[in-house]
């Protein structure tokens, strides 16, 4: 079986009642789009439940229209549910009316049931049942009771669920082409196992697929579809489609005069709330405080609980294991691999999984209590400029604190032009990793206002993901923006059960599809950061590592934007930011360390032991003690204050020996233009591989790969054009960074061109 109708119409709310937690999640063929199937036990039964996409009509001009009607052309299901929102009857039936043209077996839900009786309205079932020649089932899917009334009654009607007669009249012209063009469509029709009249509809709705797919086979030519379409056009004084709309407006019109009965009409609760929340002025100042509390709670709940995983995990999978093969006198490499490489990759995703928790239950709170489709309608204008719609500025916000639960909420936009456009621009809000970056840096070199630098570098990030979108909007991804139709929902209580469904089903395929690729991805870093030039294993951050020698190598690609060759250590560090921007600021002081000291840095840490059981204690004690001062955070939920603390805090604060201070100023020459350069690189560039992981499983590899390769270039591109412009001057240089940054313009202009005769084929 498959669930059907209109978004908000508590389509997904009864799929989680009759699913429960027997979810399997994944793609829909050929697409990023999620798929969600269900199981239900019913009378000895596995029953399989598809939750299609929330659709308003079947005409595919969407992915999610066109993934819904590819899956009832597929004849793959013994009976479609279509989940109706009754206090919305008459829009949505436009979509139960698409269905009963198609002549599939069909359940009617009336959804909202309860809202429709609160609002003084009543709807006779029985009549509406005849009229459509359907069962009907009314219901109210946040209620569990009632959901299990459904289980029990779903066998009758699925036994019930036969092809409707119902025929819906069109105006005499148009009836007569129909029966004309049913004869000539007639093979395809069946081929399609599909009614031959609503193919004769499609045609006549100008549906690009359908007549493709009947003037391949030769039932009819395009001449013959288009004459007809300008004959109708001419004679009815207006488009076929229209009037196709049209009459079956006016036909739900009259059905809904028959079955629908208000006593009285006063204004709503929701409405009520509206008045306020979408007021023009007060609109986005709500939506910022709301949206400041919900980034508050995902940074700072979630944030608490990062130890914990880290040096849980930490201590499980990379010195439990390596420890365990220690003491079994197992291979350098061996114990490298897994240890270091697996043990480590687990331990980053791991860190990710409180930050990801937080933010998928609180997209899901906002969701269900209705106020997500207000935020969104309240900030399309703004982000209408770049090409997005208003539900877009939610995942760019997000990506200020971290960029992979960012990249993650991009599913819940419903085009995927939105989806890929928001995925290029979330990198370049620059996540809470790189803080410590510019605290360091920024006490180094410009200590009189080391916050006024952070801020300055976040205004870059803003800035150039809205350029990156005016830029993609125009050339790659070039179209017409997507119309914002969305409808408001009622608010509701928000349904913890509903909500932890959600939030797990995400975090779940966060951790099966992106989790993978982060593991091989840190794995593979991890040993080049162990093995030495000599096969030698054990030297992390060190300069005999491979890393450090391919660190050392591409300097001089960092030569244009103030990174000298003797300043390598900058190069590597750029390198393992690649785990997570919060290494660079550990690798920068572990290698610049090797100048002021001559000992082994490893020393003592072969001697310090292994505590398995004191670690897993210490990993739960710092759940309390991160909560312990969260409340001073609602002024800082950045965490800008760290870049105002004194030399001496700091180096505590980040864990740096103070002599790196006087190291780092050296090796950038007491010049805070290299250091500014720097830090824009930083900003910019590769965003970490769980970032790149999430990126590749909702944008594929072509453009994920892409992505990340533009941020890259695109970093060296404007720390170049900083450094020289300001104490470089070197002409050379910045002619190269100005021919670099054209050469992109070209490059996404021929994509651009590519996918619109992609799109023509």
């Amino acid at each position: 079986m498959a669930i059907i109708g209109n978004p908000n119409s508590g389509k997904t709310t009864l799929f989680n009642g009759l699913t429960g937690s027997k979810q399997r999640v994944g793609n829909w063929p050929g697409v990023t789009v999620e798929k969600v199937t269900g199981f239900l036990e019913l009378e000895g039964k596995k029953i399989e439940i598809v939750d299609l996409p929330g659709v308003y009509s079947l005409s595919a001009e969407s992915i999610d229209e066109k993934i819904a009607r590819d899956f009832i052309l597929s004849r793959d299901y013994d009976a479609i549910i279509n989940i109706v929102d009754a206090s919305n009857l008459e829009r949505n039936l436009f979509l139960t009316l698409n269905l009963i043209e198609m002549n599939i077996p069909i359940i009617l839900l009336l959804n909202k049931i309860d809202v429709v009786q609160k609002n003084s309205v009543e709807i006779n079932v029985d009549l509406l049942s005849k009229e459509l020649n359907l069962p009907i089932f009314p219901i109210n899917s946040t209620k569990k009771e009632e959901v299990e009334k459904l289980k029990k009654e779903l066998p009758s009607l699925i036994k019930e669920a036969s092809r409707t007669t119902l025929k819906i009249e069109y105006p005499d012209e148009m009836e007569n082409i129909i029966k004309e063009w049913s004869l000539k469509i007639n093979d395809i029709a069946q081929e399609m196992n599909i009614s031959s009249r609503w193919v004769c509809i499609k045609l006549l709705e100008k549906d690009s697929i359908i007549t493709k797919k009947v003037t391949r086979v030769g039932a009819l030519t395009d001449n013959e579809i288009n004459s007809e379409l300008d004959h109708l056009k001419s004679v009815l004084k207006e488009d076929p489609e229209v009037l196709i709309a049209t009459s079956k407006f006016g036909y739900i019109k009259g059905l809904t005069k028959e079955v629908v009965k208000k006593r009285k009409q006063k204004i709503s609760f929701s409405d009520k709330i509206d008045a306020v929340v979408m007021n023009r002025f007060l609109g986005i100042p709500i939506f910022l405080v709301i949206l400041y509390f919900t980034f508050w709670i995902v940074i700072n709940f979630g944030g608490a609980f990062i130890d914990f995983f880290d040096i849980f995990f930490g201590t499980i999978f990379v010195d439990g294991i390596g420890n365990a093969l220690y003491m079994i006198n197992s291979p350098d490499w061996l114990t490298t691999l897994l240890a270091k490489g697996i043990g480590g990759g687990i331990q980053t995703v791991a860190t990710f999984v409180p930050i990801m928790f937080m933010m998928f239950f609180m997209l899901a709170l906002l969701e269900d209590s209705g106020y997500m489709a207000r935020a969104a309608f309240v900030m399309d204008r703004f982000m209408r400029f770049i090409g997005l719609p208003g539900k877009a500025f939610v995942p760019l916000m997000v990506g200020f604190g971290c960029t992979v639960p960012a990249v993650m909420a991009t599913r819940t936009l419903e085009n995927e032009k939105d989806r890929y456009l928001t995925v290029f621009m979330a990198p370049l809000m620059s996540c809470g990793a790189r803080l410590p970056v510019y605290a360091l840096f920024g006490i180094i070199f410009f200590p009189k206002n080391p916050t006024l630098i952070t801020f300055s570098l976040y205004l870059v990030g803003i800035s150039l993901a809205i350029l990156t979108g005016v830029l993609l909007k125009n050339t790659v991804f070039k179209g017409e923006t997507s119309h914002f139709v969305m409808e408001l929902p009622s608010y509701n209580p928000p349904r913890f059960k509903h909500i932890m469904i959600l939030t797990w089903t995400r975090l779940r395929a966060f951790l099966k599809r992106a989790g993978i690729i982060i593991i091989i991805v840190v794995t593979i870093l991890g040993f080049l950061n162990s093995i030495g030039t000599d096969g030698t294993l054990g030297n992390e951050d060190t300069e005999n590592s491979v890393l450090s020698v391919i660190g050392k190598s591409i300097t001089p690609i960092f030569v244009p934007m103030g990174i000298e060759e003797d300043n390598w250590p900058a190069s590597v560090a750029i390198f393992t930011g690649l785990f997570a921007k919060e290494v660079v600021v550990g690798t920068l002081n572990g290698l610049y360390m090797q100048d002021v000291e001559s000992s082994n840095v490893e020393e003592g840490a072969e001697n310090k032991g292994f505590d398995f059981w004191g670690q897993i204690i210490e990993s739960f004690v710092t759940i309390p003690e991160n909560l312990k001062g969260i409340g001073g955070t609602l002024r800082d939920p950045l965490g800008f204050g760290i870049v105002e603390e004194d030399q001496e805090s700091l180096t505590g604060e980040l864990e740096v020996a103070p002599t790196t201070f006087s190291v780092i100023r050296e090796r950038f020459n007491n010049q805070p233009a290299r250091a500014y350069a720097y830090l824009l690189f930083i900003l910019i560039y590769f965003p970490c591989v769980a970032a790149f992981g999430a990126i590749l499983k909702e944008i594929g590899p072509f453009y994920g790969i892409l992505s990340v390769t533009y941020l890259t270039v695109l970093a060296w591109i404007v720390a170049t054009l900083f450094y020289q412009l300001t104490i470089g001057h070197s002409v050379l240089w910045i002619s190269v960074a100005i021919a670099l940054l054209l050469l992109i313009v070209l490059v996404f202009y021929l994509l651009g061109k590519r996918r619109e005769r992609d799109n023509e084929n």
